[in-house]
């Protein structure tokens, strides 16, 4: 009965520990199965953080990049605005050449008509000055024909050859030329009065005479005019007061 009871207990023990030891195993893969979870949560989880963080860093970019796009965008539709002003400035200071040259070329040709009828008015006016009048008329056609002088410089020089020849007809003066009376050929003093007379005058004041307007030949005066003229020509060169003399006008030109 005894030797019953200790097999017994020896089979139950076995059995106890096969069972441990089989429950032993099984808590040993079970903590290698949690450990594997574990270590596999793990390295997701860094998986989803890194991902995380790379996919902030996308959209950071892809934000500053739409930020330069845009900027691109506008900077392009700004550039694109200037071109066209630019074309159009281009296009309008390229006609705007065309015209000043066109308006150049008929500026000069009309300066040209004008100084030409300026010329032939000083062939035609009362013999005065001629060879400095006739200077200053050539100096304004060399302005005129000159590509670098500007249009308006050289408008302004023939308005003032205008101007003093027009400015002739209001004052006096007294200048010694060679003139040209019957045969002789004279040094003389000519008086100017304005464009009414010239008159001229002998440097030993023996002989005295007027261009005559109707011939345009100068002449000379009967000798009764040798003081008058004489006071004209100091009256003019203001050596003496001014005051009431009568001389002849010449004949008027027909």
């Amino acid at each position: 009965m005894k030797r019953l009871i200790c097999t017994a207990t020896i089979l139950t023990g076995f059995s106890l520990g096969a069972a441990l030891l089989a429950g032993a195993q099984e808590n040993k893969s079970l903590s290698d199965t949690v450990a594997k979870t574990v270590e596999t949560q793990q390295q997701t989880q860094k998986k989803q953080e890194a991902w995380a963080e790379e996919k902030s860093d996308y959209a950071a970019r892809y934000r500053a990049a739409k930020v330069q796009v845009d900027y691109l965008e506008k900077t392009r539709a700004f550039e694109e605005k200037e071109v066209s002003s630019l074309d159009a400035g281009i296009s309008e200071l390229e006609r705007r050449m065309v015209e000043s040259a066109k308006l150049k070329d008929n500026l000069e040709d009309s300066l040209n008509v004008v100084v030409n009828r300026l010329d032939e008015w000083v062939k035609q006016d009362i013999p005065f000055l001629m060879q400095e009048r006739s200077d200053r008329l050539a100096s304004v056609r060399e302005a005129i024909a000159k590509p670098e002088v500007t249009g308006a410089e050289k408008l302004r020089r023939v308005l003032e050859a205008l101007q003093v020849e027009a400015n002739y007809g209001n004052t006096v003066d007294v200048s010694q030329e060679r003139i040209k009376v019957g045969n002789d050929e004279i040094s003389a003093d000519v008086i100017r009065i304005g464009r009414v007379s010239v008159y001229w005058r002998s440097p030993d004041g023996k002989r005295v005479g007027e261009f005559d307007r109707a011939s345009k030949q100068w002449v000379e005066l009967d000798r009764k005019y040798l003081n008058s003229i004489a006071d004209v020509r100091e009256m003019v060169m203001r050596l003496r007061s001014t005051k009431m003399i009568t001389l002849p006008l010449g004949r008027i030109q027909s």
